[in-house]
């Protein structure tokens, strides 16, 4: 049809070539619109091909039948086959199964014989954070969700302030003005003086059209990466130039069969100002300097940082599940079938990241931050920890674990805490208090390495979304083998051990057979003969309060 419209004269050979220019325009600049499309072409390629084969073979044999009976039966058949197919591969998930059969395949796994020490524990948990820095903005603003990252030597949590979604207006207009850096292992975060770091970025998660954050890196892949690759979540930190940036994670498809997702590397954008030089450059090729996987060794200030993308993380812990097979996960065996235990009234789900320190085992790990899964059975009944699952979260390609349950040291799960916190205080109304954030508490402590949970009470109404960001958090610990509950003062973590030792000191001497220089390694004479002391006092004063009593009456 078309090569007779040009063949009709000059008129209609012109307009088609402006036509067909005008399209090649539209698929160059509006690439940032349809690249959905082309990822959910190379998601889904093989069903795709499987399902456009099939219906090129049954057309050409409808179109061949005799009768109309037989092509009915074609019909139904078509029907039948998709049919089956959406029940299995979406009702089912056999899709997921073999997608993360996949993800389990090409993972570089560690198994750890001991667990690694966790240190600059954070308090405050992300929905009070969020809550805290709504508090600290103007009606025409908003946050970007808070990301906890490395910035210079301590952990912190940063987000942007940047134009609110519902003004059109300041979403075209303004810039990122200001970041929001605070403390993670503070439990007074401030959102003022040198909390508020002036930077100005004209690419935000928030604003519109060419600078929106996606689109602008979207138009920076290459024809390659169109099909590729996706941004995923973005984090602000200082380069190492000591300039902050606006860093997005990148997700990159891997797989001809069931393809899945892994660490594609980072898109780096640089602070500035909207300008028109800044436009022209949006529109063209985007904006952001890509750093692959292989190369952010060579950047320092993106190792053993925080910025893998939890759709990853939470694919590759899941994939353990194949660790006794294939077919392990299926409905009868199930030997090793694990899940991530997500808790409803905790609107923050695994994973936790959380700053690991693994000196002293014999392993090549570093000491930073990773993304923490505690893996529970696949039962809603059983609520046992299976697994301790470690991700380095600057992307780096291993997965380290330890198995529990192969160790038989019947540790509780995630999902068995927040009764056991609930209990323990019964005073408390826990319709409008929850213990949120059950993220690993790992010390060497009463002879051995320990592992706990340490959580956050936080207030939520049942009408609101938003949990209170409460200035002096409450925190429990829970020790996973004794269900014991430690409630800790927040604002002084270095007491947190002798509150555990003088809770559970004893009880683990006697469970454990354990000396006491086991248990109190650093304590001396003088200090047990103070206690000997002491409980004497108390005893003397009982026995005097009952002779003054018996003599007054």
């Amino acid at each position: 049809m078309l090569k007779n419209y040009w063949n009709k004269g000059k008129k209609q050979k012109r307009i088609v070539i402006i036509g067909g220019l005008l399209l090649v325009l539209l698929l160059f600049f509006l690439r940032d619109d349809y690249q959905p499309a082309l990822l959910f072409l190379r998601r889904y390629i093989f069903i795709i091909l499987i399902g456009g084969l099939f219906l090129w073979f049954t057309i050409s044999k409808f179109r061949k039948a005799p009768s109309a009976g037989r092509r009915i039966l074609i019909l139904l058949g078509i029907i039948a086959f998709f049919g089956i197919g959406w029940y299995f591969g979406w009702k089912v998930k056999l899709y997921d199964y073999m997608q993360s059969y996949n993800v389990y395949k090409h993972l570089k796994l560690v198994e750890l014989n001991e667990l690694p020490l966790t240190q600059n524990e954070r308090i405050q948990p992300f929905n009070n954070i969020l809550t805290m820095a709504y508090e600290s903005i103007g009606e025409t603003q908003e946050v970007t969700l808070p990301q906890l990252v490395r910035v210079d030597s301590s952990n912190q949590w940063t987000m942007a302030v940047q134009p609110s979604k519902e003004y059109m207006w300041q979403r075209i207009n303004d810039n990122t003005e200001e970041l929001f850096t605070v403390e993670s292992t503070t439990p007074f975060p401030r959102f003022s003086g040198e909390n508020r770091i002036p930077v100005t970025f004209s690419i935000g998660e928030s604003l519109a059209f060419s600078r929106n954050t996606y689109n602008a890196v979207v138009q920076r892949f290459n024809l390659f990466q169109l099909f590729t690759m996706e941004p995923s979540d973005v984090f602000y930190m200082k380069n190492d130039d000591g300039k902050w940036v606006q860093v997005v994670s990148l997700i990159k498809w891997k797989g001809f069969f069931f393809p899945y997702p892994t660490y594609g590397g980072v898109m780096v954008i640089d602070p500035g100002e909207h300008t028109t030089k800044d436009y022209f450059e949006r529109i063209l090729i985007g904006k952001g300097t890509y750093i692959s996987p292989e190369e952010t060794q060579n950047h320092p200030y993106l190792t053993r940082q925080n910025t893998l993308a939890e759709e990853v993380s939470r694919l590759q812990a899941e994939s353990l599940k194949f660790l006794a097979g294939f077919t392990d996960p299926l409905p009868w065996n199930m030997e090793t079938a694990v899940k991530i235990p997500d808790m409803q009234d905790d609107e923050n789900w695994q994973p936790f990241v959380t700053d690991f320190n693994f000196t002293g085992m014999d392993i090549d790990a570093f000491n930073g931050l990773y993304h923490w899964f505690g893996l529970e059975p696949i039962g809603e009944e059983r609520t046992s920890l299976s697994f301790s699952v470690m991700i380095p979260a600057d992307g780096t390609d291993k997965l380290y674990y330890y198995n529990h349950a192969a160790k038989k040291e019947g540790m509780a799960g995630v999902s068995a805490m927040p009764l056991k916190v609930i209990e323990s205080r019964k005073e408390y109304d826990w319709s409008v208090n929850k213990p949120v954030e059950f993220r690993p508490f790992i010390k060497e402590i009463g002879g051995r390495k320990r592992l706990f949970v340490l959580c956050t009470v936080a207030a939520k109404k049942d009408d609101s979304k938003k949990f209170d960001g409460a200035s002096t958090p409450d925190l429990a610990l829970v020790d996973c083998q004794y269900r014991d509950v430690i409630w800790i003062d927040s604002k002084h973590p270095s007491q947190w051990e002798t509150t555990i030792l003088n809770q559970l000191g004893e009880t683990w001497k006697t469970s454990e057979r354990l000396k006491d220089e086991d248990i109190w390694p650093t304590r001396t004479e003088i200090d047990v003969s103070k206690e000997r002391d002491s409980l004497e006092i108390d005893t003397i004063s009982e026995e005097m309060i009952e002779i003054l009593r018996d003599s007054i009456n």
